[in-house]
């Protein structure tokens, strides 16, 4: 039979067959469950019992649950803080360590070992640092500041625990995508800044009119995947506010983890489901958000 074939044919035949041990491995383990996951959010099912049809009760049900609702603004919170902060770090470290300055390379690889150290050590150094009685952050509070002992922020804890999840966030990321800012303005040609040097453009100038149109792309691109990975946080959450223990206070659950704890927990797999198409749709509503600004400046 296959020597009836034309050799384009052949080819085709060679490609799918590399194509489709990855096509069959993304279909098992991530299109099923997400198309069962989206017909499970209208019915009501513990995982042993026979499936009921719940219709749209389960969205209904969302709307008088409280702790959803502070997991969604806590979720919210925390990508309106992160997305700009961790954008505007990433980019301002990437145009310091693009320039000529001594031992760039291992200031390059400090600010990238963040990102690729585990999570588990990173974030016990960070409650350590944020300790309220024994660490240095609240020690200096205390003896350079005069704040009253009893004033002490409780970083992980009430209020403050969302934003000591954006700082560790900012810290934590800005590393990866100041390697891709990098890149973004290692392409940038030096021509355009010789021109803009003997024309007598300021250094704020050349990042207005070169710098930043030039990285508009790449600027996309870190803002587009860091709004999906803030609306997915989950480990962080877990780690910082509940301490590895594997439960939240309504001021620091999100979304992910809501999605877990009624699927796992209390076994109510057809409302997490339907908590996840919720989640679904922000990412969706917001990605497409961001492709429709972008397709206005191209």
């Amino acid at each position: 039979m296959a020597k009836g074939l034309s050799r384009q044919k052949k080819r085709d035949l060679v490609a799918y067959s590399f194509i489709a041990p990855n096509f069959i491995g993304f279909a098992v383990f991530t299109l099923v469950p997400i198309v069962f996951a989206f017909a499970l959010a209208f019915f009501n099912w513990d995982g042993s019992n026979p499936i009921t049809f719940a219709g749209l009760s389960n969205f209904k049900q969302l709307t008088g649950d409280v702790f959803f609702k502070a997991a969604l603004k806590n979720t919210i919170i925390y990508c309106v803080g992160t997305v700009p902060l961790t954008m505007i770090a990433s980019l301002a470290l990437a145009i310091v360590l693009n320039q000529k300055v001594v031992g760039r390379g291992i200031f390059r690889t400090l600010s990238f070992f963040p990102y690729v150290a585990s999570l588990v050590a990173v974030t016990s150094v960070w409650k350590m640092l944020f300790h309220p009685s024994k660490g240095p952050i609240n020690n200096i509070l205390y003896t350079v500041f005069h704040v009253p002992m009893e004033q002490l922020p409780q970083w992980f804890t009430g209020g403050l625990v969302l934003v000591s999840m954006i700082l560790f966030s900012v810290w934590k990321y800005m590393g990866y995508y100041m390697v891709i800012y990098l890149a973004g303005l290692q392409g940038i040609s030096a021509e355009l800044y010789e021109a803009a040097s003997l024309d007598g453009a300021n250094t704020w100038q050349k990042f207005q009119y070169i710098t930043w149109p030039q990285l508009r792309s790449t600027t996309f691109f870190v803002v587009v995947m860091l709004t999906i990975n803030c609306f997915k946080v989950y480990d962080i959450a877990i780690m910082l506010a509940g301490g590895g223990s594997g439960e939240l206070t309504i001021s620091s659950t999100v979304l992910v983890y809501y999605i877990y704890q009624k699927a796992f927990i209390d076994w109510k797999l057809g409302y997490s489901s339907a908590v996840a198409m919720v989640l679904f749709l922000m990412v969706f509503v917001v990605t497409m958000i961001q492709f429709r600004g972008q397709k206005k400046y191209q």
